[in-house]
């Protein structure tokens, strides 16, 4: 089964909602006027597009005018040019060029993120590296333990403290350890947090001044996790986080199961960061890389997209 077609079982409750709802807008040959616009407009907010439902439905109104939309086909086709190039970026995976890479994974609170670190470490050891996880959310006893459990189910190492150990110690010492051992890559996990929590933000900052200090340069990345059904909510917490920390890539999780797979291009539109991947699921290999193309034609279901 190839991207596309994963994409497309597992956003079949996202693109059945798009695709069925702009066929019931056309049904009886309905002609395309402002009161269908303004229902379409709707239904890419339904599914948690946000400002981009507005910017769509106006660059629909243009070519229209213009004469080069004239019915349900065009709509569908231009829909997926336009999204297309909202989320258009280069290859979202990563490229390890240094040995170690070091890869610092932060987030909101509750988006997912030890399991999408999980799934990191399974898909960097199936394209044969060596991984090596540190646990440095210290704050919940249960978090490092959960990584522990998926570190021994991927078969990777892991550095851990006890409960309440000083994170940056942590990912000082994972960074010291990925070095010794001979690791391709080294995720630092972190606590949960939102940008008010001052005291966690500033021990963010330390982690990352103390990976620094054992390998410069790195961290070579800081990737965000975003709960992808939080829509709205979670992109303003999001844009206040990223004013303290230098993120340079997203992990969208959780897409699956829901009607609102189109907050990826309201997420990315809001931040103007590359995402780097997308959670499908709950099972170690239900981690995408993050392919436009395919993304949007999984979900808009376009007669271009009938693959």
């Amino acid at each position: 089964m190839g991207l596309f077609d994963r994409l497309k079982e597992r956003l079949v409750k996202t693109r059945t909602a798009l695709s069925d709802g702009i066929t019931g807008l056309f049904r009886g040959g309905r002609p395309i006027d402002q009161a269908l616009l303004d229902q379409l407009e709707e239904l890419l907010y339904t599914a948690d597009l946000g400002p981009v439902a507005a910017e769509v439905t106006t660059e629909l109104a243009r070519l229209h005018k213009r004469g080069e939309v004239k019915g349900e086909d065009d709509v569908r086709d231009a829909l997926r040019r336009i999204l297309l190039e909202k989320v258009r970026q280069e290859d979202a995976e990563i490229q390890f060029v240094q040995k170690p890479t070091v890869i610092l994974v932060v987030c909101v609170n509750g988006s997912g993120k030890t399991t999408s670190i999980a799934k990191l470490a399974h898909r960097f050891q199936n394209q044969g590296r060596k991984v090596l996880l540190g646990a440095g959310d210290t704050f919940r006893a249960a978090a490092s333990d959960q990584l522990d459990i998926w570190a021994q189910r991927n078969g990777c190492e892991i550095v851990k403290q006890k409960p309440g150990a000083d994170p940056a110690a942590v990912a000082y010492d994972a960074v010291d350890a990925g070095i010794a051992r001979g690791a391709d890559v080294v995720i630092v996990d972190t606590a949960g947090r939102l940008h008010t929590q001052s005291n966690l933000m500033a021990e963010l900052d330390k982690m990352r001044r103390v990976i620094e200090r054992r390998l410069p340069g790195a961290p070579h990345e800081t990737w965000l996790v975003l709960d992808g059904t939080n829509g709205q909510n979670a992109i303003q917490q999001a844009k206040l986080f990223t004013q303290s920390v230098a993120v340079t890539g997203l992990i969208v999780a959780k897409l699956d199961g829901t009607a609102r797979g189109g907050a990826v291009f309201a997420i990315k539109s809001a931040l103007g960061l590359p995402v780097r991947y997308i959670g499908t699921g709950e099972q170690l290999e239900l981690l995408e890389p993050f392919d436009p193309e395919a993304f949007v034609d999984a979900i808009v279901g376009t007669v271009a997209g009938a693959r």
